[in-house]
């Protein structure tokens, strides 16, 4: 077994647990799993895989992920972040345990390729694959950035390593959850984007950290040039250039209703929040963190 723990952040997560926990047992002894007081059986599950269970509320991903850095006192030289929802490949399971047994001591992160699926068929195409996130690191060389949507990893110090095998993110609920969890995610999104033409969050919060890579390259991307561009037409420019110069329609139906939800449908949800946010700035005469606070019912200061 390597020496590293696996942490797993769940709510209502009965159809994926089971799996994802099995994925992981052949390298890792320490799995847990951070409920947000789940009311199906993902609890019970969880516990007769093996897992240690513990609960706390749930406000973001990052706010919990990052309280079970500092509260679980974690004691293996090197943490996971799983997904209930993803899987650990065999060939990824085997090379992280290999890896971890002669890793350079300036290594601090591994950084693992993620393949999304969609209707149970892979997404490869679109710019959406490979996508290389940082999901494991040695015990305190990293925290989770705070912020409402797109959160990464962010090591404390040392280097990053790619890993070869991959991690498959394959949700197995139906189209009307997708769609009710992305409009949700749309909401922080808006938050996000806001956030970048108003300044109101606190510098921890602005999702600004120094990533490395992909997610480097991915985030100067949309936060200098797409913000830019006009509301709407952004993301009509985007799904073009996604299906077709990214080879969107190469993944088939399936990658074709994705590519349209989450490239296009997904983002134009995004901008209407917006817009209607700078409409209830406008006609109120409030400022940004009021409006979001009438439109969405929620405090951006989480």
């Amino acid at each position: 077994m390597a020496d590293i723990t696996v942490i797993v952040l769940t709510y209502n997560e009965e159809k994926h647990i089971e799996r994802c926990i099995r994925s992981v047992q052949g390298f890792s002894a320490n799995i847990i799993v951070v409920d947000s007081y789940s009311t199906d059986g993902t609890i019970d599950i969880a516990s007769l895989e093996g897992a240690t269970v513990c609960q706390h509320e749930f406000i973001n991903h990052a706010a919990q992920l990052n309280w079970a850095l500092d509260n679980l006192l974690i004691k293996t030289e090197w943490v996971m972040r799983l997904d209930a929802d993803e899987i650990v490949t065999p060939r990824l399971a085997d090379e992280i345990s290999d890896v971890l047994e002669n890793i350079d001591v300036n290594t601090s992160g591994l950084l693992v390729n993620r393949c999304t699926y969609f209707n149970r068929h892979p997404i490869r195409h679109g710019g959406h694959f490979p996508q290389y996130v940082l999901r494991i690191w040695r015990n305190n060389q990293a925290r989770c950035e705070a912020s409402w949507m797109d959160e990464h990893m962010e090591l404390l110090s040392g280097g990053a390593q790619r890993l070869i095998g991959e991690m498959h993110d394959d949700n197995v609920n139906n189209i009307g959850w997708w769609t009710e969890k992305h409009n949700r995610y749309a909401t922080r999104e808006a938050i996000v984007l806001l956030d970048r033409k108003y300044s109101f969050l606190p510098n921890q919060c602005k999702n600004r950290g120094e990533l490395k890579g992909q997610a480097r390259v991915k985030r100067w991307l949309k936060h200098n040039v797409y913000i830019r561009l006009p509301l709407g037409w952004r993301v009509l420019m985007f799904y073009i250039y996604r299906m077709i110069f990214r080879l969107g329609f190469l993944d088939g139906r399936a990658g074709i209703a994705f590519h349209f939800l989450q490239g296009f449908w997904y983002r134009f949800l995004v901008d209407m929040k917006i817009a209607e946010v700078e409409a209830r700035m406008r006609k109120d005469n409030i400022d940004c963190v009021e409006a979001i606070r009438r439109e969405f019912s929620i405090d951006p200061f989480f």
